[in-house]
């Protein structure tokens, strides 16, 4: 039963996809200019004249491991960062105008101040990690502060070791809290990260092939690009979540 619910809903899906893309071919065909909108066909044509040079690759590649490793850093160093100030409130008050204003601040005022200091090269591992750090960080601390004090409790009484206690009490809701956190985190690793190189325009990354195709006024390509960048966010999510259940 279970398997006809699972095929019932894949073709919901995928008639719901198809949907799409007859409604984007309609309004490409309506619009009718290149310019301004192009339809699915005219994107996957960009996108398979794209697929055999080198320079394609290369800045998937590059783009891939800024943003990744962006997101890493700071989804460990926010995780770090939210125990101890769990542990010490005074680090936890010391940190928190720097939290709000991570948050507050607009990712363009945090590109071009970047671009002063670091230049274009790292750029989108800094924004990454400056745009996920606050949620991670809010998050941890979250999970922490949700754990059952009953069960906090009982482990006192039982004497239970500082390991004992966060794998058995405070991991559960943690990790749930992780998670949650996680898929929001995910996707505006991405967006920022892509937004940074488009202001900073670094060779061989998204950024600067989606800046040449609105210089060049060639919108195939800006869908195509587009595509790319949402092929490799839900991938790098798949892959993080799927690990991060595993850890769990």
């Amino acid at each position: 039963m279970k398997m006809f619910i699972t095929s019932g809903s894949r073709k919901r899906k995928l008639l719901i996809f198809a949907f799409w893309l007859i409604i984007w071919q309609a309004a490409s065909m309506v619009i009718h200019n290149s310019i301004v909108f192009v339809g699915p066909a005219e994107v996957l044509n960009s996108l398979w004249n794209l697929l055999p040079t080198q320079e394609f690759w290369l800045s998937i590649a590059y783009s891939f491991l800024k943003i990744s490793l962006g997101f890493l850093s700071a989804f460990l160093i926010g995780i770090l960062l939210g125990c101890i100030s769990f542990r010490i409130p005074i680090l936890r008050e010391l940190l928190e105008p720097l939290i709000l204003l991570c948050k507050a601040v607009p990712v363009a005022s945090f590109v071009i101040l970047a671009l002063i200091v670091i230049g274009s090269k790292n750029l989108s591992i800094l924004i990454s990690f400056i745009i996920v750090l606050p949620v991670i960080f809010t998050n941890t601390l979250t999970g922490l502060e949700n754990t059952d004090p009953k069960l906090l409790e009982m482990a006192q009484v039982f004497r239970m070791t500082p390991w004992k206690r966060m794998r058995y009490l405070y991991w559960p809701t943690l990790s749930n809290q992780l998670s949650s956190g996680c898929k929001v985190a995910l996707g505006m690793s991405w967006k920022s990260g892509i937004a940074a190189e488009v202001i900073g325009v670094p060779a061989f990354s998204i950024g600067e092939k989606l800046y040449m195709a609105k210089i060049y006024l060639n919108t195939a390509d800006l869908f195509a690009w587009t595509v790319v960048i949402l092929l490799l966010s839900a991938l790098f999510e798949w892959l993080f979540l799927r690990l991060f259940r595993k850890i769990r």
